[in-house]
């Protein structure tokens, strides 16, 4: 079981930028972001492969950006321009199988990062 934690998240204004970081015991094939919105169901943001395979939610490709540091055992997220509908918990997760998109089965999850964005 790998084990992940998310940091980063904050408020933030209309417009502005955040990175989140997640730390993981080991990096996997498939890793990925999700969010959660108050009253919402969650959904996948980004995944990116071993290969530096990036697949995005087609709303946020322009906006968040995802990547990974194998040296460094995380993932990011970049996130620019946000928006308050972009207020949630946000995940990291990880998986080990072939196959890496934001509906891929996930195996590891952190416990979250609240990002609030004010108007």
């Amino acid at each position: 079981q790998v084990q992940l934690a998310e940091c980063g998240g904050g408020s933030v204004q209309t417009g502005g930028s955040l990175i989140l970081s997640c730390v993981v015991t080991r990096m996997t094939y498939c890793m990925a972001w999700f969010r959660q919105a108050p009253g919402e169901e969650r959904e996948g943001i980004a995944a990116i492969s071993s290969g530096d395979y990036k697949y995005y939610h087609a709303s946020l490709r322009g906006r968040f950006s995802i990547s990974r540091d194998n040296a460094k055992n995380t993932l990011y997220l970049q996130m620019n321009n946000l928006k308050p509908e972009d207020t949630g918990v946000y995940y990291c997760a990880t998986r080990d199988a072939r196959g890496c998109n934001i509906n891929s089965q996930f195996d590891s999850w952190g416990q979250g990062t609240q990002v609030t964005v004010s108007s």
